[in-house]
């Protein structure tokens, strides 16, 4: 095929525009700080980065889950740790009573500081977070604790688990039947004892109902704090795991700044080299020549 200098400038205008098109591509590189600005960048390392955002969009979710259900176990053992201390305030009003030393009033003022404990302890039946009763299974919009009637009305025993992993989930709640309804209840173990009191009789009796109640609360909040526990490793898993994905993802997108630069200067140089080239090879035609 004869070369002929339409040829040659045609040839040199392409090689010049692909020069060229490489130092936009690396310039725009540099300035959003990505290797992949677009699809056809890189489709491998396309599909791999949406892999990656779509890794860390769950495990944003497992975070927010772990968050929320440690607040949700707090709460819960908070209250727990109330109740506790009403009992144990029951109980030591419990053995003063059966002092022989007390008059009627002294056992009616005892009587009354259980009967507002057990006041007391249906607030604690009744806590709350974000506007969800804790203690109310799943039934999380209904107070377990009627105000009215004085009792625990709570039946739900559903557990609520949140999931912290795939195919990972832990419950965050506490059945309150588990809590309140336990034996015969805590309501109506309070209720027996200060009306016991108040009648003038010896509540010796129920000190070993109270001991059981306590016991059963204790092992509830060992178990409680068990899951806790596996909050916090999920949490620390997740985080290690977040660091490397977004090492991953970072492989994948993020250009090497010092490496473009490079890049950069190169493509700089051959595009110049292209010109001056050029500018040699193309000589003045033979029109020139005749005018």
């Amino acid at each position: 095929m004869r070369i002929t200098q339409n040829i040659m400038s045609q040839t040199l205008l392409s090689n010049l525009q692909t020069n060229y098109q490489k130092l936009e591509q690396i310039q725009e590189q540099l300035s959003s700080g990505k290797k992949i600005n677009k699809p056809s960048d890189n489709p491998v390392s396309t599909v791999r980065a949406m892999y990656y955002q779509t890794s860390l969009n769950e495990i944003d979710q497992y975070k927010r889950n772990v968050s929320d259900g440690t607040s949700w176990m707090q709460t819960t053992d908070d209250a727990l740790d109330q109740v506790t201390q009403v009992l144990q305030r029951v109980r030591e009003l419990t053995v003063q009573a059966g002092n022989s030393t007390n008059n009627p009033n002294d056992l009616n003022a005892i009587g009354s500081e259980i009967s507002q404990l057990k006041e007391h302890l249906g607030e604690v039946a009744n806590s709350e977070i974000g506007g969800r009763y804790v203690f109310a299974g799943t039934d999380t919009k209904t107070p377990p604790y009627d105000t009215s009637k004085k009792e625990f009305t709570n039946t739900n025993q559903q557990p609520i688990n949140y999931q912290v992993g795939k195919g990972t989930s832990v419950q965050i709640n506490v059945s309150g039947v588990d809590v309140f309804q336990y034996d015969g209840g805590l309501f109506n173990l309070l209720e027996t004892i200060a009306s016991s009191i108040k009648a003038g009789n010896n509540p010796a009796d129920q000190l070993k109902n109270i001991d059981d109640q306590i016991d059963n609360v204790l092992t509830l909040r060992s178990d409680l704090g068990a899951r806790m526990n596996r909050m916090d490793l999920s949490s620390s898993r997740l985080d290690g795991l977040e660091q490397s994905t977004d090492n991953l993802m970072s492989n994948e997108v993020n250009v090497d700044i010092a490496k473009a630069y490079t890049e950069f200067a190169e493509q700089q140089s051959v595009y110049t080299a292209a010109l001056q080239v050029g500018a040699k090879i193309i000589q003045p035609s033979l029109v020139d020549f005749l005018r």
